[in-house]
């Protein structure tokens, strides 16, 4: 589980991956040129700043693209289906196949995904529960690296001491108050969406319930979790090793639950 590759062919969600992509790239390459280096090189900030910058940056994208071609869960066409767990499985009405209870079918994708949180078009993939801790990575790195770059750019004129501005590159110099201005939109804008969606996804985990089970209103006791919440994180995220949560260069490895949970209704 968890090691195939799945591509979505998706042009609008292409564009969605290519503008987090875009706003990536930006960010990697123009902050480090304007606050970074130059403060670095005039003895304003220690190597440890950049350093850690580029981390943030690196567990960003490395979480982005494996939540993108991550399988989410995507149910074989003939199900190996065990005696005992025939009564938790059920017929999809739309592809009419047979799948466990807590599974959804993606219209976008056009199969049915175990657990299935929602389809997201910002990684062009489904979120269920095969990647959904590569996703709750992906949100947790993107707003560190966000707040990281807004901290910089509020430093860099309101704390760092003044550059001498030499040997800086022509077009930086030109426009580096555009560039720290299209940062600092970009960052509160990124933070705010996806610290609402972190949030949400959290309380998800909490209660043991998906995004769409929440929208369907299919959980009776939704706001009540039935589980203690180190039990449902292990489960999203294959391993009871806390630490191993916050590592995206890993395999997965499921823990022997069964399909079904106890709140499913």
């Amino acid at each position: 589980m968890g090691q195939r590759i799945h591509f979505v062919v998706d042009p609008q969600g292409w564009c969605c991956m290519g503008l987090i992509i875009f706003i990536w790239l930006y960010n990697t390459i123009f902050i480090p040129k304007v606050i970074l280096f130059p403060h670095y090189e005039e003895g304003n900030i220690s190597v440890v700043a950049v350093l850690c910058y580029y981390f943030c940056s690196l567990l960003c994208i490395a979480s982005l693209f494996r939540a993108s071609v991550a399988d989410p869960g995507k149910l074989p066409e003939n199900p190996k289906i065990p005696i005992t767990e025939l009564e938790h499985w059920e017929l999809c009405n739309k592809c009419s196949m047979m799948r466990p209870k807590r599974s959804h079918h993606c219209s976008r994708c056009g199969h049915c995904v175990r657990r299935m949180d929602h389809h997201c078009p910002w990684i062009n993939n489904c979120v269920g529960e095969d990647n959904h801790w590569l996703f709750l990575q992906l949100c947790f790195y993107t707003q560190i690296l966000s707040s990281y770059t807004l901290i910089l750019d509020f430093c860099h004129y309101y704390y760092f001491l003044p550059l001498k501005k030499e040997n800086w590159d022509v077009f930086v110099f030109r426009h580096e108050l555009a560039l720290l201005r299209i940062s600092a939109f970009m960052g509160l804008i990124i933070l705010g969406g996806i610290s609402r969606l972190f949030y949400t996804q959290l309380m998800g985990i909490f209660t043991d319930t998906t995004s769409i089970e929440k929208m369907s209103n299919c959980c009776e006791d939704i706001s009540r979790p039935r589980k203690p919440w180190q039990q449902t994180f292990s489960e999203v995220f294959g391993t009871h090793w806390k630490i191993l949560w916050f590592i995206p260069f890993r395999q997965r490895q499921p823990l022997r639950v069964p399909y079904h949970f106890a709140n499913h209704v």
